[in-house]
Order: C-alpha cells, then structure tokens, then sequence
C-alpha cells in the first residue's frame, strides 16, 4: 500500500506517453526549431552577396505569419499524438503547402518595389520545417500500405501540384526561379542532357549486365572474380574514373574512322557516359545473380520432375521469381546515377551538375539549387516508380 501513491501519479504520465507518436514527437521537434530559432527567408542584395536572415514574423505580413503559424501549429499537434495515417498525411500536405505558399509571398514584403537585384530565399529554418512536415507525410503515406498503384497516383498528384504552383507563379519571385527566368531554355537542354545521360548509361549498362548475369549464373566460376573485378571499379572516385577516361577515348576519336563523327571525344558527353555505365554495371549484375539464386529447391526440383528443361525452368520461374530483386537492383542503380551524372558537367558532359558547379563558382547558391533541386526530383520519381514496379512484380508490401 505504501507504492499506491507512486503508482497513481506514473500511470497519467504512462498514458500520456503512450498517446504521444515518437516520430510525431520527432517532427515538432524540427519544425519548431527551424521556425522559432532559424530564419524563415534569407534577404540578399543581390544574387551573389551573403543574406540577411529574416524570421517568419518579420518575411511576412503579420496576418499571412500568423495564418500559417496556424496550420503549423495544428498539423504540429496532428504528429503529436497517435492519430491516424489519414489525417496525418492531410496534416503533412497542409503544413507543406502553407510554408511553399507563405515562402513565395516573402519577396513581395521583403524587396522593395523597383528593385531589380534583391533577392530572397528560403532559410534553413524553412527548410528545416519543410523536411519535417515531409517525413510526417511520407511516413503517412507507408502507414495507409497503399499499392503500387496508388503510390504511383500520389507522385502524379504531387507533381501536378508543383507544377500548377510554378505555372501559376506563386514563387515567381524566389531568387530560385528568378535564376531559371534568366535561362530557361539552357535550363531546358541540359535537362535532356541529364536525362540522356543518366538513362542511356542505365540502358547500356542492362545491355551489359543482365547478360553477364545469367553468364555467372550459369557457370557459377565466373561469379566471383566478376564481383569483384565490378567492385573494384567503384572504388574509384567518380572525377578520377572520367579523368583516366580522357585519353583513351580521345585516342580512339583520333584514330579510329567514324567514331569522332558519332561524338566519341575525350572530353565531353562520351566519358561521363562510359563512367556512368560502368559504375551501374555492379548493382546490375548482382541484382541478376542474387534475383536467378534466389529461387526455392523445392519449387526447382518439382520443375525438374515434370519435364521442364533448364531454359523453360529459367523463364518460367527462375526469372518471374527474379524479378522483384532484379527491379529493385535498378531502382538502386538508377537513382545512383541520376545523381552521379551531375558530376558529368566537370569534363563538359553538360546536365544540370552545370548550374551546380557554375553556382559553386559564382558562389551563387540558387544557382546550384537550381541544379540539385531537379536532379533531386527526378531520383525521386524514378525511385517511387521502379519500386512499385519492384511490388507490383510480387515484392513483399511495404
């Protein structure tokens, strides 16, 4: 009898623990950091001199500060507790939408009219809330266990609503897309160089792999120093590979007829695109050998007990059966070179790594984003894509 008192007064403080979502606990943690301590926008003179950090209540008008200090606040108290998906991820999309709506209003308040250099950005406090809200909804969306399909309609619904912003200029005046409108038709171009790049060296690299695949499953013997020769080429520093690339390409350019005219070069598209290829070739060919390996004995004998030969054995089963490790191999392979192919811009390979490293540069930090942000977005969609393909295909469900 002498605990009771001890025990009355833990079992609320349990309770309310046990109501209180960690993750949950996590995000408010990190919203109200980035929006109480951070800077909501960054003021600059110009594109290039460093900003003036400006807080929510002051980038603002104090109505707009304080409508979305509002839905901050109420999406904050929605992570909190153990709520459901549903309404966690309405929360999330909400807080999302209000910081994108509140940050483009900044430059409006901030700048003075008539001046053409200002510029003004999101801070590291918006950013810092952004991300937050952005796990809440992501850890939403894998809590509802929605199918491939529906994972594949929320990146649509989510592309159309950034695109409808951007078209619809509410961020028209971020220093961001004050950088694009001096460019858009490079930004255009070097982003079909990047997608070119990025996807032609996947597709040559499928070309090569998925053959030398099933080569090591056949004959066991050529797995391992395959491995390990495919290994070792991705110990080598990305800048280094495109550098020892240079001459033997620009020898052969020299000296071999018609391969100048089909843009071999030492410099340029053609070495990022050997570099690129061969640094997916090892996620390509394990994703092949592990997928084939992976088939169950049991189902293998009972193929082989009723006549199947070892070629029907594996396109009817060794293969189907492959195929979620084999799609998510390239969905590994793919957004690494999405994002390895930024790098190409350092020998003239073009992509949007040529705003990043112009950026870095100019010391023009939205220049650089304006490189990253989309090379981002794509790795993004082509990961959300190539894994529902990877479940759609029979993979476990998230």
């Amino acid at each position: 009898m002498a605990h009771s008192p001890a025990l009355s007064v833990d079992a609320p403080s349990a309770e309310r623990r046990r109501r209180v979502d960690r993750l949950g606990a996590a995000v408010v943690t990190l919203a109200a950091i980035g929006l109480a301590a951070g800077p909501f926008a960054t003021l600059r003179p110009n594109r290039i001199l460093d900003g003036t950090p400006i807080g929510l209540f002051d980038a603002l008008p104090r109505d707009v500060a304080a409508a979305v200090a509002a839905v901050v606040a109420a999406a904050a108290c929605v992570a909190l507790l153990r709520t459901g998906a549903g309404a966690r991820l309405t929360a999330g999309a909400a807080a999302l939408a209000a910081l994108v709506a509140a940050v483009g209003r900044a430059p409006g308040h901030l700048v003075a009219p008539g001046d053409v250099f200002g510029r003004v950005g999101p801070g590291w406090g918006w950013w810092l809330a952004a991300l937050a809200f952005a796990l809440l909804a992501g850890d939403a969306l894998t809590r509802l266990r929605i199918g491939p399909g529906a994972r594949v309609m929320a990146l649509g619904i989510a592309g159309l609503a950034a695109a409808g912003l951007i078209a619809g200029g509410a961020i028209d005046d971020l220093s961001i897309m004050k950088e694009y409108a001096s460019r858009p038709a490079a930004f255009w171009a070097e982003g079909r160089t990047h997608a070119a790049l990025a996807f032609g060296a996947v597709a040559a690299a499928l070309s090569i792999g998925v053959p030398l695949g099933l080569a090591c499953h056949r004959w066991s013997r050529l797995a391992t120093p395959t491995v390990a020769a495919l290994s070792a080429l991705q110990t080598i520093p990305s800048i280094a590979l495109f550098a020892l690339l240079i001459a033997p390409l620009g020898w052969i350019a020299a000296h071999v007829p018609g391969a100048a005219a089909i843009g071999v070069a030492g410099v340029g598209a053609a070495p990022a695109f050997v570099a690129l290829t061969l640094y997916a070739l090892l996620p390509v060919a394990s994703s092949v050998i592990g997928g084939l390996a992976g088939a169950p004995d049991d189902t293998l004998d009972a193929a082989r007990g009723t006549g199947m030969t070892e070629r029907q054995i594996l396109t009817s089963i060794k293969a189907p059966l492959a195929a979620p490790v084999f799609l998510a191999g390239l969905r590994v392979v793919t957004v690494q070179t999405i994002g390895l192919a930024t790098v190409a811009a350092l020998i003239g390979g073009g992509g949007f790594g040529t705003f990043v490293f112009q950026g870095v540069g100019q010391t023009a930090i939205d220049l650089v984003l304006l490189g990253a942000a989309p090379t981002v977005a794509m790795a993004l969609a082509a990961s959300v894509l190539l894994d529902a393909a990877a479940e759609a295909a029979g993979g476990r469900p998230r």
